[in-house]
């Protein structure tokens, strides 16, 4: 069995969300985006199909990397194959990115699964057949009855445990919001979402990326305070050494890094600096499901748990086949966006959660996720 066709799709959808000039999620007017259906498809016809952005995809990419690397190769080889691509990206010009990779190593996984006619989580060997999940919101806005106010966060905060959520975490307000960053104000969203929700519901905060290190300490000691259940990169995390200082000055659990380059590597530097309390992978920070459970395991070697960043059936998969990480993270969520509205090209949510707070792993082969190839076949505008 061997890769014969590797392809990119790029198709129309509808989206309600927008990025302000910082990059962070809005809700915002429906309009018209494009996405990327990438297909590996084997000479014995099998496929495997993951959906991206059309700038990780991108012809360059294709040719240059991915399809020297993969054509002729057995799809079942993920680990050769996932190496290949890492060492490629060094002599890449910083173009071969981790989530570039990790669509790659998707598609791969989506094959196998579809192939041997099992959901991904069972032929990883799965831990739980459901995961409980927690509300992740947006960040905060200046938009009327959205995430605008302290007050705002407390109402939504009452709004999300009616749903079913056992755990919210907060993304607070960060620029180009006119009044952030602003410790202050951080705090007293923390402080109206506690009183919301009461003391017993586990409560997260991923506060503004670029905090010195005293405001991220009056930020942590609040939180301390408040209760709340871990705090989350609240300073840039190429400075390890900051974390470490944080973590040994706080109660609260710390969790890291998340954005820091270096994949696995750099984890087990934070654990050896005592720069985290708890291990933080997802499957397109680090190029994958294969290294993201790697870093999970390196975790449990140390006793510590690793919670998975950001949603998606890879993220969700990953959650599933671990036992030190308790949540999977369901959103961006807001009070204007319908997070369960099905988006167009797929059949159903990768991620539906029941009444209870919990997510249910998919029984379909593959990943999961219900991709409904004919209508990106009939809103594709361009191949590659």
């Amino acid at each position: 069995m061997k890769i014969e066709h590797i392809g990119v799709r790029v198709f129309t959808h509808t989206t309600k969300k927008e990025r302000d000039i910082d990059g962070h999620t809005h809700p915002g007017p429906a309009r018209q985006t494009r996405s990327a259906l990438l297909t590996i498809t084997a000479d014995d016809g099998s496929e495997g199909h993951v959906v991206g952005s059309p700038e990780l995809l991108r012809p360059h990419l294709l040719d240059s990397f991915i399809r020297p690397t993969l054509l002729g190769q057995d799809p079942f080889l993920r680990e050769k194959l996932w190496l290949a691509l890492t060492h490629w990206q060094r002599g890449s010009t910083g173009q071969l990115t981790d989530r570039t990779v990790s669509l790659v190593e998707l598609a791969l996984w989506d094959l196998a699964g579809r192939k041997l006619g099992q959901p991904v989580w069972k032929l990883i060997g799965g831990y739980r057949d459901k995961v409980p999940a927690y509300g992740s919101t947006m960040c905060g806005d200046e938009i009327p009855g959205g995430l605008a106010t302290p007050e705002d966060y407390g109402r939504f905060a009452e709004q999300l445990i009616a749903k079913g959520y056992k755990a919210i975490k907060l993304h607070t307000w960060m620029p180009p919001v006119s009044f952030a960053p602003s410790v202050a104000m951080d705090i007293k969203a923390c402080a109206a979402v506690r009183e919301a929700v009461g003391p017993d519901v586990p409560l997260m905060l991923d506060a503004n990326h670029w905090y010195s290190r005293t405001e991220a300490l009056e930020l942590g000691r609040a939180l301390q305070k408040l209760n709340y259940y871990w705090f989350e990169e609240p300073m840039e995390e190429s400075s390890m050494s900051s974390y470490a200082w944080l973590a040994q000055q706080l109660d609260i659990p710390v969790i890291g890094p998340e954005s820091a380059a270096g994949r696995g590597h750099v984890r087990g530097e934070w654990i050896r600096a005592n720069a985290c309390d708890i291990l933080r992978t997802g499957v397109h920070d680090v190029g994958g499901i294969t290294p993201a459970l790697k870093n999970c395991h390196l975790a449990e070697s140390f006793n510590m748990d690793c919670e998975i960043h950001g949603g998606g059936a890879g993220n969700l998969t990953v959650a599933a086949c671990i036992a030190n990480g308790r949540w999977y993270e369901r959103g961006l969520l807001h009070p204007h966006y319908d997070y369960d509205e099905v988006p167009e090209y797929l059949h159903s949510l990768p991620d539906p959660m029941d009444e209870e707070g919990n997510v249910h792993l998919p029984t379909r082969p593959g990943l999961g996720e219900a991709v409904n190839l004919d209508w990106v076949r009939e809103h594709t505008v361009s191949q590659h």
